[in-house]
């Protein structure tokens, strides 16, 4: 949720020597899903924000060490030799304080693609990211973003934009700035790919447009999904630890009969896990 004007205008005021009242927050930001690609039609950002990434960080590196397991992780590479790595990732992520996961899921097909972006994909990258990151930032606050390495017209200046126009319509200094880096190099980037690869996924599960599916990606999907206790992502969740919104375009391909299999399910829901 964005500041009201109250916190706003207080946070207009705030000078270096207000330093112990400001707090820095890092947020690490990544997509799933190509934005020109016409033939994959859900595209997803989010974003993990931390305090001090060094907590979760250090514990995704002893685990490496532990299991000497270097390779990369990505969503879309799951197989039997990452999978239980994968999953203790995300564990390691829930039991760790202080670390806050959004995200925002758009139907390159839908109708809001079309008016609020004009079908233009690096727009719609660029506003979604700026939306996602407007949302995180609370008041007194500022943020430094590190997300991942993506080729753009050379025109697109994603990182320019994204700071200017956040510090200009917060009216203050919210941004510290904006720094691409290459996945391989950063676990938090891996975990945002693991995370909204997963929504992604279920997204294509529930909608129908994967049937069967990869059993590896299913079962990451299935403990997201267990740890927060939702049925499926088509309605977006939020709790205090995760904010996943879905554009409502895409409920427009949902099956004829998910509303019987939803009303059957809510049945046997449970609560999100702490």
């Amino acid at each position: 949720m964005n500041m009201d004007s109250e916190e706003l205008e207080k946070t207009k005021k705030l000078r270096l020597e207000d330093f112990d009242q400001i707090k820095s927050r890092f947020c690490f930001l990544d997509e799933s899903g190509s934005i020109n690609d016409t033939t994959t039609p859900f595209f997803t950002i989010g974003v993990i924000k931390c305090t001090q990434p060094y907590y979760i960080a250090s514990k995704i590196a002893y685990e490496r060490q532990a299991r000497n397991f270097y390779d990369e992780l990505k969503f879309n590479k799951l197989s039997k030799n990452n999978i239980d790595f994968a999953k203790r990732t995300l564990d390691l992520m829930f039991s760790t304080q202080s670390v806050f996961c959004c995200s925002y899921t758009l139907d390159k097909q839908g109708y809001h693609f079309s008016r609020h972006f004009g079908g233009d994909p690096w727009k719609a990258y660029e506003d979604i990211s700026i939306q996602l990151l407007k949302s995180s930032i609370k008041s007194s606050e500022i943020i430094i973003v590190i997300a991942d390495y993506v080729t753009t017209p050379r025109d697109v200046k994603f990182e320019v934009n994204v700071k200017r126009r956040i510090n200009q319509e917060f009216g203050r200094f919210s941004v510290a700035g904006v720094a691409r880096f290459d996945s391989r190099s950063n676990d938090l980037l891996q975990l945002v790919d693991l995370i909204i690869g997963a929504i992604n996924y279920d997204l294509k599960i529930t909608t129908g447009i994967v049937k069967s599916g990869d059993k590896y990606k299913r079962r990451f999907v299935e403990h997201l999904k267990s740890n927060l206790g939702v049925k499926d992502f088509v309605h977006g969740f939020r709790n205090y630890l995760f904010n996943i919104f879905v554009d409502k375009d895409i409920m427009q391909k949902l099956p004829l009969d998910y509303d019987c299999k939803e009303k059957l399910g809510n049945k046997n829901e449970k609560e999100p896990s702490s």
